[in-house]
């Protein structure tokens, strides 16, 4: 299965088990932000990092772009499974890998910079949403 027929997969599921209430919180809103503008970023990059260098070799760069597609666009589900839990320990188990999958989309969005691309002017926009995000995830686990 390619990447982008993944996330169309996991997108679906989404759509299908969210609570009603989800969807109005702002946690939830702001992953979905951070998904379109990882998606947006990653595609701006690919069509700059996608060609081969001289030598024949790919830029390596180019996975960190798929990587935060991946990241991002799992945010959301995390955070509807952890709002579905009703035992505390699979609560804490999502509420870990969404602050685990806020890490690594910050981590490489910094190797991203490095890239040769006009792309990563746009990395900038990305941390400081997931900066948000981290904020608005310290007081929503608070309200679980």
């Amino acid at each position: 299965m390619s990447n982008f027929e993944e996330i169309v997969v996991k997108k679906r599921i989404m759509l299908h088990n969210t609570p009603p209430n989800l969807s109005e919180l702002p946690i939830y809103k702001k992953a979905q932000e951070i998904f379109a503008l990882s998606q947006s970023i990653s595609t701006y990059l690919q069509n700059d990092l996608a060609p081969l260098k001289e030598d024949g070799t790919e830029d390596s760069q180019i996975y960190f772009s798929g990587d935060i597609v991946q990241q991002s666009v799992s945010l959301a589900p995390e955070i509807a499974n952890a709002e579905l839990q009703k035992n505390s320990e699979r609560k804490h188990k999502h509420i870990n890998s969404l602050r685990q999958l806020t890490n690594m989309l910050y981590k490489n969005s910094y190797r991203l910079e490095k890239s040769n691309s006009n792309g990563k002017d746009f990395l900038p926009i990305l941390r400081n949403e997931l900066k948000k995000f981290k904020k608005l995830q310290r007081s929503w686990m608070l309200s679980l």
